[in-house]
């Protein structure tokens, strides 16, 4: 979705997280964590329950603020970065793509443009293109009439991703964000952003639960366990056994897929 020269205008480092502790009352979530996500990076997150993912995604939106420590997007502070601008640098899909009113599906993609806007001007013929756009790539064209309220879960989370595209910014997040959606949509869907990312250098950082998802498309993977950093790198490197059966407390079979170079495990009862 970004123009073919914007990739050259982002710096190296588009996240950087640093001591960072966090949490929703006295005990902390988050455990004085840190990282850095470069340019063109496709990072899963993955973790057992409670291990702080979603936490961690709900700081680096700025949804939450830290109790200490430090995220910076782009090299700002993410502090300091107001609403507008932040939608600018990074859009975000939750599990739960939660609207109540019953706006049209293509109306709700046409949002995702608001951070381009000025105020009070209508949509531009730029505006209804990369819109189609959006609709067109995930394959929700058919549904833009209907209204959001209407859709099923699946299709309800298409449309979402759909509109974070049209907001054209060259950060994702995404958390658990194809959780309603069949196979073969959690695999088209992954297989555009495989194609942004490669394309564009689209910056994607993943919350996931399915750690074989993670395993064909991010090309590295961050595990957290009660709110520490358990593990950060290539996926090659730290899916094996003996990190995962640490951190799942499950016995693992890990093997790979013949004529790729991609991994996928197995967990034995």
């Amino acid at each position: 979705m970004l123009p073919a020269d914007a990739p050259e205008k982002i710096p190296a480092t588009v996240v950087r997280v640093s001591d960072l502790w966090c949490g929703y009352g006295p005990d902390p979530v988050l455990k004085g964590i840190s990282f850095g996500i470069h340019r063109g990076e496709f990072v899963g997150i993955l973790g057992p329950n409670g291990s702080g993912k979603t936490t961690l995604l709900l700081a680096l939106t700025g949804i939450l603020s830290p109790s200490s420590g430090s995220v910076e997007i782009f090299g700002e502070s993410l502090a300091t970065l107001g609403p507008k601008n932040r939608a600018r640098k990074m859009a975000a899909v939750s599990q739960d793509a939660d609207v109540r009113f019953p706006f049209s599906c293509e109306e709700v993609v046409h949002m995702g443009r608001y951070p381009h806007q000025k105020r009070w001007r209508m949509d531009s013929p730029e505006d209804a293109a990369v819109v189609d756009r959006a609709l067109e790539i995930t394959e929700t064209t058919p549904l833009a009439p209907r209204l959001i309220t209407a859709v099923s879960g699946g299709e309800k989370q298409r449309v979402t991703m759909a509109k974070a595209l049209a907001q054209d910014t060259p950060l994702l997040f995404l958390d658990e964000a194809t959780s309603a959606m069949d196979i073969h949509r959690k695999l088209q869907i992954f297989g555009i952003l495989e194609r942004l990312n490669r394309e564009t250098q689209l910056t994607v950082l993943a919350v996931l639960h399915d750690v074989n998802l993670a395993a064909l498309y991010c090309d590295r993977l961050i595990f957290l366990k009660e709110g520490n950093l358990a593990a950060d790198g290539p996926t090659a490197s730290v899916l094996t056994p003996e990190i995962l059966e640490e951190l799942y407390q499950t016995r693992v079979r890990v093997y790979p897929v013949e004529g790729t170079d991609k991994r996928q495990v197995i967990f034995l009862p």
